[in-house]
């Protein structure tokens, strides 16, 4: 999807928007959020090559608050932020997806290492580390970890979606994320992936969680939780990584994304 694409979504607002006709709350709003554009957008860019313009991400990310602020129902049980973030990422995600940053061969590579994880687990019959995942692919730490990064960029991105049609897929991915959609079906399959979700979680380590929790819920960046939990930004970088790579991997098994 192209920046012309999402300036025409943009301007499919939703009949309902109470924003639509009121110009001053709607530009209050778009200013009022646009900090938070450039904070999700700088915690994104940590796990991009560097030739990625974080500006062009920026530029993105602010269409998809644009889309966000159109769109949002004040009288569902959802915040501004929540649902905003949801149509931030999203528009940043179709951004580097017309760019190719992540590419076909990046892509193989990253089902490849999904693939092998799987493999392995069941053969050896237990849960393998990732190291001995490197080590059958052939890989060296850093190369491994580089591969990990960049399969984090999005955890449940609409590609990996089990739905047939990319319609399906978005409104499945919306009712997920911002409960946009009220269909029997979405709501059926989202909750479907929050439960799954919810068990893969059960299963890391106190610090894996507390990674994961300071991330996604107290929206820290990687440099403050290192700051928190007294580890490197690096390191912190790869705990975050694997962990991301585990819970895609155990949602793969339980068919909740595609392989």
């Amino acid at each position: 999807m192209n920046k012309e694409d999402n300036m025409n979504q943009s301007a499919a607002v939703t009949p309902d928007s109470p924003y639509r006709n009121d110009e001053t709350t709607r530009n209050r709003l778009i200013t009022e959020y646009l900090p938070f554009v450039k904070r999700i957008v700088h915690r994104m860019a940590v796990h991009l090559p560097a030739h990625v313009d974080v500006d062009d991400l920026i530029n993105a990310g602010i269409i998809g608050l644009i889309q966000s602020v159109d769109r949002f129902d004040p009288t569902r049980d959802n915040t501004l932020a929540t649902f905003a973030s949801f149509r931030i990422r999203g528009a940043v995600l179709s951004e580097l997806r017309s760019r190719d940053v992540l590419s076909r061969g990046t892509r193989k590579k990253v089902r490849e290492m999904q693939q092998t994880w799987i493999h392995l687990e069941k053969k050896l019959g237990r849960e393998v580390e990732s190291w001995e995942v490197a080590k059958e692919l052939g890989l060296t730490a850093d190369e491994f970890d580089d591969l990990q990064r960049m399969a984090s960029i999005s955890f449940v991105s609409m590609d990996d979606m089990d739905s047939p049609s990319n319609a399906e897929k978005e409104k499945l991915l919306s009712q997920f994320v911002s409960g946009e959609d009220q269909d029997a079906l979405m709501l059926t399959r989202a909750s479907e992936i929050r439960a799954a979700l919810a068990k893969a979680i059960d299963t890391l380590s106190d610090r894996e969680r507390t990674v994961i929790s300071l991330y996604y819920v107290d929206d820290l960046t990687l440099k403050e939780i290192g700051e928190v939990m007294n580890l490197t930004e690096s390191r912190i970088s790869q705990i975050h990584s694997s962990v991301i790579m585990r819970l895609r991997k155990k949602l793969v098994k339980n068919g909740v994304l595609d392989n």
